[in-house]
């Protein structure tokens, strides 16, 4: 997931100028560890049947909003056609079958109106509905939601999650993975020296030490932020830097879920 990186000068850095959307590269952990067994139970994998022959892979994460609803993001929707998604809820080691997992197929996919498929622009966020709803089995939870507008103060931890790529050379994880990412907010992370103008408002910036990040495969997973003793998913992976994932400076960032909270409310209800 998360790779110590030591050799930053062979990362080719983005400097001086923000980098225009085709250097940027979308999903994202490196620099982690194994999550501990029935943590982070708001997690879920989302996954893909390219084909129609009824084999499903890993393509991004994911959030459990409410038993019928999980949010991702909307550039990890590859087809407009539910039947060829599926959801694991209570996934923990993808190589086992621990009798935790639940196996649910999608039924709608609602992708926010405003996303246009350019990252730099926003708006990357998609609820899907499911055929039937997920049970408390132990091993799952639903996630808790930001107030609407909440912003975090720079520097405060919260922690990225998922399967996704764990070094530059593709190495992919079974076991769900998790990092710590400080919050880079977003007069700081909108400079040239950061992500330029490509970082919103509407966004979280988190990371850019160039040793932790999320990464290729982590995309539509949550960050989770404990607040006043309350874990609550504040974003939703977005983008990262093309290339290395952890590079110096060009933090992981997330579509900011509070700003959405609306938007989210609307397309979930009935919950």
């Amino acid at each position: 997931m998360i790779w110590l990186v030591a050799f930053l000068s062979c990362i080719g850095l983005i400097c001086a100028k923000p980098p225009s959307i085709n250097e940027v590269d979308n999903s994202r952990v490196i620099g982690g560890q194994n999550a501990a067994p029935k943590t982070w139970k708001w997690q879920v994998s989302l996954q893909l049947d390219s084909y129609g022959e009824g084999f499903f892979s890993h393509i991004c994460g994911g959030s459990l909003l409410n038993s019928y609803h999980i949010m991702t993001a909307a550039h990890c929707i590859l087809s407009s056609n539910p039947r060829q998604y599926r959801v694991v809820a209570g996934e923990y080691d993808m190589e086992k079958d621990e009798g935790s997992e639940q196996f649910i197929h999608v039924e709608k996919i609602i992708v926010h109106p405003g996303w246009t498929g350019d990252l730099g622009i926003g708006n990357d966020i998609a609820v899907l509905k499911l055929v039937e709803p997920v049970y408390d089995n132990g091993y799952i939870e639903f996630a808790r939601l930001p107030y609407a507008h909440q912003t975090l103060p720079n520097g405060f931890t919260c922690y990225v999650t998922g399967w996704g790529r764990m070094d530059y050379w593709g190495t992919t994880p079974s076991v769900l993975q998790v990092a710590p990412l400080p919050v880079v907010e977003h007069s700081i992370c909108s400079t040239p020296e950061w992500w330029g103008n490509i970082a919103r408002e509407t966004m979280v910036c988190a990371g850019g030490d160039g040793v932790v990040s999320g990464c290729q495969g982590d995309s539509g997973g949550p960050l989770s932020c404990l607040i006043d003793g309350i874990w609550t998913v504040q974003g939703v992976v977005s983008y990262g830097p093309a290339g290395m994932c952890n590079q110096y400076q060009k933090p992981t960032v997330f579509t900011r879920v509070s700003f959405f909270i609306d938007w989210i409310i609307s397309v979930c209800n009935p919950w």
